[in-house]
């Protein structure tokens, strides 16, 4: 019995040797690493949005009409935006036909887009960007977008039967 724990504490003061030998030591220089120093990041980002967000905003005409929605963003490899994929038509991403459009043609709004509709005005809802009916007219407030993480919608000037019409983006694998 008694050759088992000295067996045992000689085994753990071994592993306690190895344990100790593999941290780093402290070094006395004082310079700092130049690695650390090279790249400094801003801890503010005001005025920036954010391309996660980018997924799914809304694509409306000239005319107030939603043409679709944006799926995806395709960079190049400086990281540049240059296309932006959208989804026209389709029920809950089935049977959505995806174009690309150049990035620059898309201009981004801040505001809701206003009601264009006939008759009674809306009420207002928290929701932007939803169609109302069959019309495709959004029933949105009139109220700015209160995130500063990305814009209330996108404006491309085509109509939804002139984005069907154009080839399908596939993705290469």
């Amino acid at each position: 019995m008694m050759k088992s724990i000295v067996a045992g504490l000689a085994g753990t003061a071994l592993l306690t040797t190895v344990a100790f030998a593999q941290s780093p030591t402290a070094t006395t220089d004082k310079a700092a690493p130049a690695a650390t120093t090279a790249t400094t990041t801003t801890t503010t980002a005001s005025g920036q949005w954010r391309t996660s967000k980018m997924d799914g905003l809304k694509v409306y005409n000239e005319a107030n009409e939603n043409i679709g929605t944006i799926n995806d963003l395709l960079m190049d490899k400086s990281g540049a935006i240059k296309i932006a994929v959208i989804g026209v038509g389709g029920f809950l991403g089935m049977g959505e036909h995806l174009v690309a459009v150049p990035y620059e043609k898309l201009k981004f709004v801040n505001e809701a887009v206003a009601y264009t509709g006939t008759g009674a005005k809306p009420a207002a809802t928290t929701t932007t960007g939803a169609a109302t009916g069959t019309d495709n007219k959004p029933a949105t407030t009139t109220t700015a977008s209160t995130s500063k993480w990305y814009p209330d919608h996108a404006v491309f000037n085509a109509s939804k039967d002139a984005l069907k019409n154009m080839p399908e983006f596939k993705y290469s694998e």
